[in-house]
């Protein structure tokens, strides 16, 4: 898929509208557009009403996944469409029985047993991380320092689990004390100064934020293993704590430097360039 601003994206050479929800931090896509590539109806609206019969009448929970945004139709209005995100778009695809969604099936397929053979043997994790990070050009010092920024979030989060704190929310709100502690910014800001969505925010550090990223990381785990936090405001007042440690690293070397460590650059490949260019 190619990006057009935030309304279209190009699959197949055709357009599909799509919309960005800030607060759910989702790309949003409407869902006759999807259904019209696929499928190859010369009728898209009247293939997704009868899917969607289908799918009511079989149980299916997607249906009520789905959300309706105002989005610019053919008539230059803004009227009321069907649109899911990309979770429930994959499995709508599942759902059409043509020859256009038998490679995102396959590809599914695919990726579905290399998460679940993943599971089993977490060092493929770090081996496909290590391919992707090299397909992309990165430097072998900045590769390092990411996969040794995996390991250390690694640590962190088992600590946070051995603690009682719970996977998703709760992760994210520990995260985003971290981060404000050691740059200032919670994570959405910090996505922001980049230009980022959805891409990985360590992704696009630079060799010197993953430093004191990880910095902050690991001194929250040690501190936390000495403090044994137990109540999530515990919790909180350690990840500051140890984001605090990197913050005042921060500011020293900023200092030191005059000049900011935060950084509005990020990684873009090569065949990502020639996209936007």
């Amino acid at each position: 898929m190619k990006g057009n601003k935030n309304r279209l994206t190009l699959f197949a050479g055709k357009g599909i509208r799509r919309k960005w929800v800030g607060e759910e931090e989702k790309w949003y896509f409407s869902v006759v557009d999807v259904v019209g590539v696929l499928s190859g109806s010369s009728d898209p609206r009247n293939y997704w009403k009868v899917m969607k019969n289908r799918l009511k009448a079989e149980g299916s929970e997607v249906v009520t996944k789905c959300n309706q945004l105002k989005m610019l139709a053919v008539d230059g209005r803004y009227r009321l469409t069907d649109m899911a995100d990309t979770e429930t778009i994959f499995r709508l695809i599942q759902s059409i029985p043509s020859s256009n969604a038998e490679p995102f099936k396959l590809w599914l397929a695919r990726v579905g047993y290399e998460r679940v053979e993943e599971s089993q043997d977490p060092e493929l994790t770090i081996n496909r991380a290590l391919r992707t990070y090299r397909d992309q050009g990165r430097s072998e010092e900045w590769i390092n320092q990411r996969l040794k920024s995996i390991e250390i979030r690694k640590d962190l989060t088992d600590e946070w689990i051995n603690r009682g704190v719970k996977e998703g929310r709760d992760f994210a709100i520990l995260t985003d004390e971290i981060t404000k502690a050691w740059a200032g910014l919670n994570t959405r800001q910090y996505k922001d100064i980049k230009g980022l969505k959805k891409e990985s925010l360590r992704d696009n550090m630079t060799n010197l934020e993953l430093v004191l990223n990880m910095l902050a990381e690991a001194s929250t785990t040690e501190i936390s293993k000495k403090v044994l936090p137990e109540e999530m405001e515990q919790h909180k007042l350690v990840a500051r704590k140890g984001g605090g440690v990197a913050g005042a690293a921060r500011r020293r070397l900023e200092k030191e430097t005059g000049r900011p460590v935060i950084s509005r650059q990020r990684y873009i490949t090569e065949k990502k360039k020639l996209e936007s260019g």
